[in-house]
């Protein structure tokens, strides 16, 4: 398990397993929720967040597909919203943290690479999907991408390269429709 701080909050993070204390830290959670834990097909995938030292407030604990090289679980938390986004495998969760609630379920076309935040924007990464949030939760777009396939972002302006294919687009409105 890894424990990872960021300003007040401490994230616990479990690829592969759920912890030994993993009942402990259910019972004790303001919020728990599982996703498909008992698929023995699919690997597991753990996160606790808490203030510093306390017990976990937020339990989230799943199984995700796909799982291979590249597709490794990954959260966000994006400090001054209070928000974390989870992605793993194709899915992908959202949870507000004072107090701790869901604040949506998502999913992403074929498999989750990561987050990234820049100012008040999340965007998330996955094999043929790109999207945007704000960070409080809401989304702003998505759009369908292919490998190979990079971004860039520079101020308000997302530069994409799509197989060669480049563009650019204001970060909030996304790329343009056609």
């Amino acid at each position: 398990m890894f424990k990872i701080s960021v300003g007040n909050y401490s994230a616990c993070v479990e690829r592969g397993s759920l912890p030994p204390m993993y009942a402990e830290y259910r019972e004790r959670a303001a919020l728990s929720e599982e996703f498909d834990v008992r698929n023995a097909e699919n690997e597991h995938c753990f996160v606790s967040v808490s203030n510093c030292n306390d017990w976990p407030k937020l339990v989230v604990a799943q199984t995700f597909s796909p799982s291979d090289a590249g597709f490794d679980p990954g959260l966000l938390l994006a400090l001054e919203e209070k928000t974390l986004f989870i992605g793993a495998g194709i899915r992908l969760l959202a949870y507000r943290l004072d107090p701790p609630r869901r604040l949506w379920e998502d999913t992403c076309d074929t498999g989750f690479w990561n987050w990234s935040q820049h100012g008040e924007y999340v965007l998330m990464a996955a094999e043929l999907e790109f999207a945007a949030w704000r960070s409080n939760g809401e989304k702003l777009w998505t759009t369908f991408v292919e490998p190979p396939w990079d971004f860039q972002v520079f101020g308000d302006k997302v530069h994409l390269d799509v197989m060669g294919h480049k563009s650019s687009f204001g970060i909030k409105d996304g790329p343009k429709r056609a």
